[in-house]
C-alpha cells in the first residue's frame, strides 16, 4: 500500500520559516517533519510512497537525492575512477519514495490527481506534510476493511485557542477552563481511500479535496469517521513547531512509537459518520 503526502503547499503561517524552504522540510528535532511523517507510516509497514510537490519542490528533490550521502558514512574516489561506497545502512533501506511535481499553486484534489499514474488501481493513504500523530493505523484500517466505504478519515476533538468562561446573567464567571477540549470532532487529515476516490477529483489547479470531492462522499454515506482520542498535532504557526520541537527534545514524542501509545484502542467510535466539516476546519491547500 502507498502513502501520497500532500507537500505542495505555501505554508504562509510559518513565514518565519517557510520563506526559505517547504513546510515539510521544516524540522524537528533536527529532522524535517516529512521525515518523522515517513517514520511514522513505516512503524505500520508502510514504505511506499508519493510526495505531491509544489512550493519549493526542489529542496525536496534535493534532500532525497543526497539522503544516502548525508545519512551514511562514504569513501569516495576522484578522477576518472570516480565512485562512491557507502559503510553500513541507514535505518531507511527499504523505503520507495516517488517525487512528483504537482504544480505550484495547485489545490489539494489536483494535486492528487495528478499522481494518480503513481499509485495505480488500489487503495491508498492520505495525508499532508505538516501534521504528526500516534493515530492507531492498523485499527484504522480494520475499520475501514470493515465498514466497506469508500473513504475513511481520522478525526480529533479540537482544542480551544483561548480561555473558555461559563459566565451567568449578571456577570459572574462560575467556571474557566485554559484551552479546553471542544465537544464535536475535527478532520486530522488522515486518510484513507479506495481507487474511486480519485474519479471524483481532476487535474485541475483549483480542484480542492476538502470542498466537493469530501462534500459528495458525505452527502452520499461513502465517507467514515475514525475517531482518535489519542496525539495530534499540526504545524501550522511558529509556535506549533516550537512546541512540536518541545516535545521531541523531551523524549517522550508519541509520533515517535504510536504502536506502544497509551492511547491506543481507545475511545473510538467505529459506527461514527463524518457530517460536513466546515471549510475553516480543513485544509484548502497543502
Amino acid at each position: 500500500m502507498k502513502a501520497i503526502i500532500l507537500c505542495g503547499g505555501l505554508g504562509t503561517r510559518l513565514r518565519e520559516e517557510t520563506e526559505y524552504r517547504p513546510k515539510p522540510m521544516v524540522e524537528i528535532g533536527g529532522r524535517p517533519i516529512l521525515w518523522h511523517i515517513l517514520k511514522y507510516y513505516a512503524r505500520f509497514d508502510v514504505r511506499d510512497f508519493v510526495l505531491c510537490l509544489g512550493y519549493k519542490g526542489q529542496m525536496i528533490k534535493e534532500y532525497f537525492l543526497n539522503y544516502e550521502a548525508m545519512n551514511s558514512d562514504f569513501t569516495i574516489s576522484l578522477g576518472r575512477l570516480s565512485a562512491i561506497s557507502y559503510h553500513a545502512e541507514h535505518a531507511e533501506q527499504d523505503f520507495r519514495v516517488t517525487l512528483a511535481d504537482t504544480g505550484a499553486n495547485t489545490m489539494t484534489g489536483g494535486r492528487l490527481a495528478r499522481v494518480r499514474r503513481h499509485v495505480g488501481n488500489e487503495r491508498v493513504l492520505v495525508t499532508y506534510g505538516d501534521g504528526l500523530t500516534d493515530l492507531d493505523l492498523d485499527a484504522a484500517l480494520r475499520f475501514h476493511e470493515a465498514h466497506g466505504r469508500l473513504a475513511t478519515v481520522a478525526t480529533v476533538r479540537p482544542t480551544s485557542r483561548f480561555g473558555v468562561l461559563d459566565v451567568n446573567d449578571n456577570g459572574t464567571v462560575e467556571t474557566f477552563a485554559e484551552k479546553p477540549i471542544l465537544n464535536g470532532w475535527v478532520s486530522a487529515g488522515y486518510f484513507i481511500f479506495e481507487p474511486e476516490v480519485f474519479d471524483l477529483l481532476d487535474t485541475s489547479e483549483s480542484c480542492i479535496l476538502e470542498r466537493e470531492p469530501l462534500e459528495r462522499l458525505a452527502a452520499e454515506g461513502e465517507l467514515m469517521a475514525y475517531q482518535h482520542d489519542g496525539f495530534f498535532f499540526a504545524m501550522d504557526t511558529f509556535r506549533e513547531y516550537q512546541q512540536l520541537n518541545e516535545i521531541w527534545e523531551s523524549g517522550t514524542a508519541p509520533w515517535a512509537n504510536p504502536r506502544n501509545s497509551r492511547t491506543l484502542g481507545t475511545g473510538h467510535t467505529p459506527t461514527q459518520r463524518l457530517r460536513p466539516i466546515a471549510p475553516s476546519l480543513m485544509k484548502a491547500a497543502s
